[in-house]
Formats: C-alpha cells, sequence, structure tokens
C-alpha cells in the first residue's frame, strides 16, 4: 500500500507540475497578444511581423530556397516586385 501511496504522490506532483506549466504558458501567450496589440496601435502591420518572425526563425540556407520557389513561380505568374511582397505578408 506505501508503493502505491507513493506513486500517486509523485504522480499528482507531476500533475501540478504540469498545470502550472500551462498556467504559464496562457500568461505569456497573453503578453504576447497584449504586445501585438500594442504595435498595431503604433501602426505597425502584424501579419508582416509574424511573417517575419517566421522567416527569422529559418535557417539562411532554407529561407533563400524558400524565397527562390517563391520569386520563381511569381515571376511565372507574370507578378511584380511590390505583389511579391504583398504575398509574402500574407502568407503569414
Amino acid at each position: 500500500m506505501a508503493e502505491g501511496t507513493v506513486a500517486g504522490d509523485e504522480l499528482r506532483l507531476f500533475i501540478e507540475r504540469i498545470e502550472r506549466l500551462h498556467e504559464e504558458r496562457q500568461g505569456i501567450a497573453d503578453d504576447i497578444r497584449d504586445v501585438f496589440q500594442e504595435a498595431k496601435a503604433q501602426g505597425f502591420d502584424t501579419k508582416a511581423m509574424k511573417q517575419v518572425m517566421k522567416l527569422r526563425k529559418m535557417e539562411p540556407h532554407v529561407r533563400q530556397e524558400a524565397e527562390a520557389i517563391l520569386g520563381t513561380y511569381l515571376a511565372a505568374l507574370g507578378m511584380t516586385p511590390i505583389e511579391e511582397a504583398i504575398a509574402l505578408a500574407a502568407a503569414a
């Protein structure tokens, strides 16, 4: 019976730790949302910001390859550079 209690205590501790982490994650998500709202209030395009963040996470060679493929496709469709920038921002 003592082993069941020990396992039960360990399980409870794991669950409580996970619950705390979920609460912290929600708090961080709320903070991120607030920063995006603040940026939007200052006139920044949050979709473009998210796209920039996505690109910054990529390895340089992966990003360059993706941009080259996108450029090739846009050129094949006769899209201008400004349309290319808009398409990149919309892809967020």
